[in-house]
């Protein structure tokens, strides 16, 4: 399984053909049953070359396995397999190079890398393509492709979560108002709103994870629709490209597009986790709030006002979450009302998915190193914790320590926050006999719990903001990133 992350190829500029061309059917490589040439507009629109020509990589890591293959089944000899695969690694290198030509009128990756074949080797070249179709192709290229893709946004998520982790540790003392409904609510450790998103990654991980179960099966020798007539070894292709599975039925496996549509509902999801952070950081880093600072290198200033510093990229982010949300919609729609097998339908998988896999991949990055430079500022936040009557449900469980049932208190320090309200007063302005006055069952020990410290202190449980609490999650995720670190590494020095 690859590990480094295959190098693209400079962005193709296919030139469209010209009018008065004279070029039949004939001319294209499917081209034997039509007399008449492609209509250039039609040459235009139905190409794929322009955006699937990334996958050239992945292309030539099937071909080479099936070349092999037709050579264990005898259809290709030794010397025709090993003078096939020389070609092909030597159109790698000149698409690497720069030198390959992208022709609009060779339609898609798969026909130009054989033409440039056939270029090089002559006649041989047509022999490639023995036993296979563009359909099972195309679906071993973009499984190929997510598999190795999503081994990187693997790491790199884990990355964020490291920036998250040492921003929590960074700050592991510094208290802040915990929010319902965007309202104040409870005093809670910053590093525990911070460690919030960690699990929200944590939850990306396996979901991408899982998803490649579902693409690590193998597609290829399902030809066209039906399967293939050669004696083809589909067990031996699959150990040469490393699938621990094959597909189990032509139809389904040259239509299936849901690992496809699984990896763009995952990348939804995360986008969305990262859109609550945005709207986190573009909120507290306002006037209003002033809970942080963004660093200046991830900011932009106005062209008119300047006294500006905005949070372009938190905005940013939050709104190419609605454009991969499109993605998802745009592919689930294209697929719904398609009868097996394929239908050219298909071809527009690949531009949302690409996009996608790019807008997450850079959300990711960019976020890892915005958060590592993000700074909090203390007394914003400490100002905001004080106020607010953050501490009344601290005082209904005081109540609830005393023997009065749970609704009684809440209804007695709900009329006590009323009255301070009426008198302009917080809960850290009441006495001894203002708390005795709302119930009895308070005594001078009240107090002791009217402080952020105190109230955070005391959610002493798992997954409780409690100081203790905070300091065991940050250290064992330390250790479980570290460890992460490590095994990924190992892989890479592996291959």
């Amino acid at each position: 399984m690859k590990t480094s992350r295959p190098k693209s190829p400079s962005r193709p500029q296919p030139s469209p053909q010209r009018k008065g061309t004279k070029k039949s059917g004939k001319a294209k490589l499917w081209g034997g049953r039509f007399e008449s040439k492609t209509d250039a507009l039609v040459e235009s629109f139905t190409a794929s070359i322009g955006f699937d020509c990334r996958l050239y990589e992945y292309d030539i890591e099937g071909s080479v396995a099936h070349c092999k293959t037709l050579q264990r089944a005898k259809v290709l000899s030794a010397r025709e397999s090993q003078t096939i695969i020389k070609g092909l690694y030597h159109i790698r290198e000149d698409i690497r190079a720069g030198r390959h030509k992208w022709k609009t009128e060779d339609e898609d990756v798969h026909m130009s890398i054989e033409r440039r074949l056939t270029q090089l080797i002559g006649p041989l070249g047509g022999k490639l393509h023995t036993g296979r179709s563009r359909n099972d192709q195309i679906t071993l290229d973009l499984r190929l492709f997510l598999r190795d893709t999503l081994q990187h946004l693997q790491q790199d998520l884990c990355r964020l979560q490291q920036s998250l982790v040492t921003l929590a540790e960074r700050y592991k003392d510094v208290m802040m108002p915990g929010y319902t409904h965007l309202q104040r609510a409870q005093p809670v450790l910053f590093a525990h709103h911070a460690l919030a998103y960690v699990e929200m990654v944590e939850r990306d991980k396996s979901r991408l994870h899982d998803a490649l179960v579902r693409i690590n099966v193998m597609p290829l020798g399902s030809g066209a629709l039906a399967g293939t007539n050669y004696p083809i070894d589909r067990h031996y292709t699959a150990a040469l490209l490393k699938f621990p599975k094959i597909t189990q039925n032509s139809l389904d496996a040259v239509s299936d597009r849901d690992y496809v549509i699984e990896v763009l509902s995952g990348s939804a999801i995360l986008m969305m986790h990262l859109s609550r952070l945005s709207e986190e950081l573009i909120l507290w880093s306002s006037q209003e709030f002033q809970f942080v600072d963004l660093p200046d290198g991830f900011c932009t200033g106005s062209s008119m006002m300047p006294q500006k510093k905005n949070p372009d990229i938190p905005e940013l982010i939050r709104g190419k979450t609605g454009r991969v949300y499109g993605h998802l919609f745009s592919l689930l729609t294209t697929v719904k009302g398609l009868p097996l097998s394929y239908n050219r339908d298909l071809q527009e998988d690949k531009e949302p998915l690409f996009d996608s896999i790019d807008t997450v991949t850079t959300s990711v990055k960019i976020y890892a190193e915005l958060l590592a430079q993000l700074t909090v500022r203390q007394e914003p936040m400490a100002k905001a914790v004080s106020e607010g009557f953050l501490l009344a449900t601290e005082l209904a469980d005081y109540l609830v320590q005393q023997g009065i049932p749970f609704r009684e208190s809440h209804h007695i320090v709900g009329k006590l926050v009323g009255e301070c309200i009426a008198k302009g007063k917080d809960l850290f302005d009441l006495t001894q006999q203002d708390l005795f006055k709302a119930s009895s069952s308070f005594d001078s020990q009240a107090f002791h719990i009217l402080t952020p410290g105190a109230a955070i202190s005391q959610k002493n449980v798992i997954g409780g903001t409690a100081s203790a609490q905070v300091a065991s999650q940050i250290k064992a995720w330390k250790t479980r990133l570290r460890s992460k670190s490590k095994s990924s590494n190992k892989k890479k020095k592996a291959t």
